[in-house]
C-alpha cells in the first residue's frame, strides 16, 4: 500500500498515475489543482491558487467540456483496485448519496434536488415548501472490515430539470410497475456494476447500503455478477409460497443469540445495549409487478432488536437482508458489525462539506460543480484515510502517509509527550501532526479525528512552505 514519497513523487503521484485525459496539458493541470486544493484544504479556489494565471487555469480546467468525473477519478479508482488487491479479505463497498445544495441567481443552471420547508410559513394550514438548488451524488466507498478506507470504487452525480416529491406522485404513478432503468434508482446498479468490474474478484465484495438500497433488481444484479450484497430492509415481502411476509416468519423465530453494541443517548452519554438476534434462510418472492422478470432468491434475514423500551432515544430494530449464508450467532453478529460500517460513508461525506466546504463554491453550472466535487473527493479520502489509518495500522513506518520533510518539521515542532509512542512509527507523527491541529493528546482522550487531521495537515503545509523560504522559521 505505497502512499509515501515526497511531493508529486508521493501520493500525489500515485492517486493520478492512471488519469485517462486526452490531453497532456489537462493532465498537467489536473494535477497542480489537486496539489494546491490538498495544500489549502477548505479555501476557495483563488485563496487555493494564491495568483491570477493559476486561478485562470483551475477555472478553465474545471469549465473544459473535455473533461468529467470519470477522467478525474480514473487515477483513482486504479489506486483503489491497487490497494484492494492488497488487501485480505472480504472487502465492504459502501454505497450512499449525497446532496450538495447552492443559492443562485439562475438556479436553473444548475437544477434542482429536492424541497425543504420555509420556516414559520404556512398556507391553507400546510407548510410553505422552497425547491432547492444543487447536485447529488451517488459513490461507493471500499472499506475493509476494520474500517481502513481503500478509496472511491464508483461515483454518478447528476441534477433534475425539475423536482416533484413522492407524495405528489401517490395516485397518479405505479413506482413497481416502472422499470427500473426508468428510474433513479438505477444508480445503486449501475455503482454496483462498476465497482465489481473494477476489482475484478466478485467474491470478495460485499455491497453494503441503506433502507434505500432495498431493491429487488439490486438483488438479482448481485446475483448475475456472482457478488453479495447485505442491506437494511424496509419492505415487507412475500416469501415461500406467497402466503405470509417475511414479518409474519421472523415473529416465529427463537432468538439464536444475544449482541451488545455502545450506544450515545440525548445527553451524549454512552451505554450498553443489548441486542437479540434472529436469523432465517427464506425463499423471497419479487413484487407482483415483476415476477415475469426476476426469479425468487433464497436469501438471509438477519433481525437485531433492542430487548427493553430505551428512555430518551428510539429503540433499535435493525432488518438486514443478505445473499450471504448465515450458520450460526457469530456469523449473525459478524454481519451486524459489518453494516455497522456504513456509516463510514456518512463521515466520508462529512469531510466534503466541513473539511472541503464543497457547498461554499460559487461555480454556476453542475458540470463545474461536479468536477470540483470530484477533485474534492480525493483530497477528503486522503484525510480519512490517514486517520483512520492511525487507528488500524499504528505501527507502520511514517512514510506511508508523510514525507521524510514532514516528518523532520514534526519532530521540530512537537515536543514528544508521555502519551507520544517512543518509536519512530506512524501513530507518533500522525499524533504530533493532530496536535497541531488542536488535538490534546491526554491520557484518556479518544483517537484523533479527521477534523484534528485536517487542520494540522494545512498548518504543517504553511509552516513547510515558510521552512522553504527560510530554513530557520522553526527555530
Amino acid at each position: 500500500m505505497k502512499q509515501g514519497g515526497e511531493g508529486k513523487e508521493g501520493w500525489l503521484e500515485e492517486e493520478t498515475s492512471g488519469e485517462k485525459f486526452s490531453d497532456k496539458r489537462l493532465f498537467k493541470r489536473f494535477q497542480t489543482l489537486l496539489d494546491k486544493l490538498w495544500k489549502g484544504m477548505g479555501e476557495s479556489i483563488p485563496r487555493a491558487c494564491q495568483d491570477w494565471a493559476d486561478t485562470k487555469a483551475a477555472y478553465r480546467f474545471l469549465a473544459n467540456n473535455g473533461v468529467n468525473e470519470q477522467m478525474i477519478f480514473s487515477g483513482h479508482f486504479e489506486s483503489t483496485r491497487r490497494r484492494f488487491d492488497v488487501a485480505q479479505g472480504p472487502i465492504l463497498v459502501l454505497q450512499d448519496t449525497c446532496e450538495f445544495s447552492y443559492q443562485r441567481e439562475r438556479p436553473e443552471d444548475i437544477g434542482w434536488i429536492g424541497k425543504t420547508p420555509i420556516g414559520g410559513k404556512k398556507l391553507n394550514g400546510k407548510k410553505t415548501m422552497l425547491t432547492v438548488c444543487g447536485i447529488l451524488m451517488h459513490s461507493s466507498l471500499a472499506v475493509t472490515t476494520e474500517g481502513l478506507p481503500l478509496g472511491l470504487a464508483a461515483i454518478k452525480f447528476w441534477t433534475r430539470k425539475k423536482f416533484k416529491g413522492c407524495n405528489a406522485l401517490k395516485g397518479k404513478i405505479n413506482n413497481t410497475r416502472i422499470p427500473i432503468e426508468k428510474k433513479e434508482s438505477i444508480r445503486w446498479l449501475e455503482n454496483l456494476q462498476q465497482a465489481t468490474e473494477l476489482f475484478q474478484d466478485p467474491g470478495r465484495c460485499i455491497h453494503i447500503g441503506d433502507r434505500e438500497s432495498d431493491i429487488y433488481e439490486l438483488f438479482c444484479k448481485a446475483q448475475e455478477l456472482n457478488t453479495h450484497f447485505l442491506i437494511r430492509t424496509c419492505v415487507d415481502r412475500l416469501v415461500e409460497e406467497g402466503i405470509h411476509t417475511v414479518a409474519h416468519e421472523m415473529k416465529q423465530i427463537n432468538v439464536k443469540g444475544l449482541h451488545t453494541v455502545e450506544v450515545r443517548n440525548q445527553k451524549g452519554r454512552i451505554e450498553k445495549v443489548q441486542l437479540e438476534v434472529r436469523y432465517q434462510r427464506m425463499k423471497i418472492l419479487p413484487p407482483a409487478g415483476k415476477k415475469k422478470r426476476y426469479p425468487a432468491l433464497s436469501l438471509t434475514v438477519i433481525e437485531a432488536t433492542e430487548n427493553r423500551e430505551p428512555v430518551g432515544r428510539p429503540k433499535i430494530h435493525w432488518k438486514l437482508l443478505t445473499d450471504l449464508p448465515v450458520d450460526c450467532p457469530q456469523q449473525a453478529i459478524e454481519k451486524l458489525k459489518w453494516y455497522a460500517m456504513r456509516w463510514k460513508i456518512e463521515t466520508f461525506h462529512k469531510i466534503l462539506k466541513s473539511g472541503c466546504k464543497a457547498e461554499e463554491s460559487r461555480l454556476r453550472t453542475a458540470s463545474r460543480l461536479a468536477n470540483l466535487i470530484s477533485i474534492f473527493c480525493i483530497v477528503s479520502w486522503r484525510i480519512f484515510w490517514m486517520t483512520m489509518l492511525n487507528r488500524r495500522a499504528p505501527t507502520q513506518e511514517p512514510r506511508l502517509a508523510l514525507t521524510q520533510a514532514e516528518c523532520h518539521l514534526l519532530d521540530r515542532l512537537v515536543k514528544d509527550s508521555t502519551n507520544t509512542p517512543q518509536q519512530p512509527s506512524l501513530a507518533r507523527y500522525l499524533l504530533k501532526l493532530a496536535q497541531l491541529g488542536g488535538y490534546l493528546a491526554r491520557a484518556k482522550d479518544p483517537p484523533p479525528g479527521n477534523t484534528v487531521i485536517w487542520r494540522g495537515m494545512r498548518r504543517l503545509i504553511d509552516i513547510q512552505i515558510g521552512f522553504e523560504l527560510n530554513p530557520n522559521f522553526c527555530g
